[in-house]
């Protein structure tokens, strides 16, 4: 079985999305994963190097955001012996160690501009130059690249090179938010809730069909990370019960009154007199239906009853 039949998902976006990361994995072009934080960029590269000819070769993965910037150069192309303070020996680059193989670069947006042109050089050219030498080495290794970040805007503010953009852009995939995957999350729940059974050699528990409804109106901000994470969390905490609505964390809740006050009327900064505007809206609503209580009524949202009392409550005239 390959890397790819163990991803979970059948949404036709996330289906088209595989479908093409299986063509690129075939080929050695240069990929770059694009997708909001927790959305499985790392995943979807590790399977992209296992259905590849590289397989067998070094897997090397480097987050670009964990590496301070005044090592980040001797970390990825190396260092000759003396070439600063404290480089006491040859020192091989990461570029060098993944040679054969694929090299993950996650966040590549937060690449410094420095770094970004030796990249942008290894990409043109297959050179490398470690820090202190004067001969570049050449280097066999696939790149593909991953962001969570819009790299035009990086672009127009100057803090990401557009050459560097398009020699790694050549094939871009765009991983979708968990939010555009609701068909999915009951799959991924029960994938999760079986793994951590397991890992934790506790009772599997299972969510209520309308458990699963809510977490499908959830906007999920953390993505895939935040659904495995709950997953986790409840299988030790509720294992072997059934999961409900109140079994939630709050956040869950708290979405919900949230939704439900979504597109609704927005109070002004400076407040507003709730009596005025009510009959205000009763006046509107009259006046669009030329006098029909029962029209209006509806407009409102209220019973032709209801609509009565509050006519004579503010004194509505000539209705």
């Amino acid at each position: 079985m390959t890397q790819f039949n163990s991803i979970i998902g059948k949404s036709p976006a996330f289906e088209s999305l595989l479908r093409s990361a299986r063509i690129v994995a075939a080929t050695d072009v240069t990929v770059l994963i694009k997708g909001e934080t927790g959305t499985g960029k790392e995943v979807l590269a590790t399977a992209i190097q296992q259905a590849s000819s590289r397989i067998n070769k070094p897997f090397v993965i480097l987050n670009c955001a964990a590496l301070p910037e005044g090592i980040i150069e001797s970390e990825l192309f190396g260092h000759k012996k003396g070439a600063f303070t404290g480089a006491t020996t040859n020192k091989l680059g990461i570029f060098q160690t993944a040679e054969g193989g694929t090299l993950f670069l996650d966040e590549i947006n937060s690449l410094p501009l420095a770094i970004q042109a030796k990249l942008l050089r290894f990409l043109e050219t297959g050179e490398c130059f470690a820090v202190g030498d004067i001969k570049p080495y050449k280097v066999n290794t696939r790149i593909i690249t991953a962001t969570n970040t819009d790299l035009n805007q990086q672009i127009d503010r100057g803090e990401f090179r557009q050459d560097l953009f398009f020699r790694l852009n050549v094939v871009p995939l765009e991983l979708p938010p968990l939010k555009e995957r609701k068909e999915d999350i009951d799959a991924l729940i029960k994938h999760f809730l079986s793994h951590f059974s397991k890992t934790h050699n506790l009772s599997q528990p299972k969510f209520s069909k309308y458990t699963i409804k809510k977490l499908q109106g959830y906007q999920w901000p953390g993505n895939i990370r935040e659904l495995r994470n709950l997953c986790e969390r409840l299988s030790i905490l509720l294992a072997g019960r059934t999961i409900e609505p109140e079994n939630l964390p709050y956040e869950f809740s708290a979405c919900s009154n949230k939704s439900v006050l979504e597109g609704t009327f927005k109070l002004p900064t400076l407040g507003l007199k709730l009596e005025k505007l009510e009959a205000d809206l009763i006046y509107q609503a009259l006046t669009r239906t030329n006098g029909n209580r029962s029209k209006s009524a509806r407009l409102l949202g209220i019973s032709r009853d209801t609509l009565l009392y509050r006519i004579q409550k503010h004194g509505i005239a000539g209705c």
